[in-house]
């Protein structure tokens, strides 16, 4: 098995070191191996894809306006 050594911030550590009884290892073993799947995942969407970068930045900015018409609407009537 590889090792990996990997820097936390010190309040981050601080709180780990408050819960001795827990294999942090383990834990970013589990995170790694979660990421690792969902970019397996993500990448197989994407394999047969038609989509290209323009097309996406096009349903963005699409998308991007109607929340802004929402939310602009909804400030005006003053409803949530």
């Amino acid at each position: 098995m590889t090792n990996l050594t990997l820097s936390v911030p010190d309040d981050l550590y601080e709180e780990m070191k408050k819960h001795p009884e827990i294999r942090w290892s383990e834990v970013a073993r589990q995170a790694l191996a979660k990421k690792l799947d969902d970019l397996r995942r993500l990448d197989a969407l994407l394999r047969d894809s038609k989509l290209t970068v323009r097309d996406v930045e096009e349903v963005a900015k699409s998308v991007k306006e109607g929340v802004w018409k929402k939310h602009r609407k909804r400030r005006a009537t003053g409803s949530r």
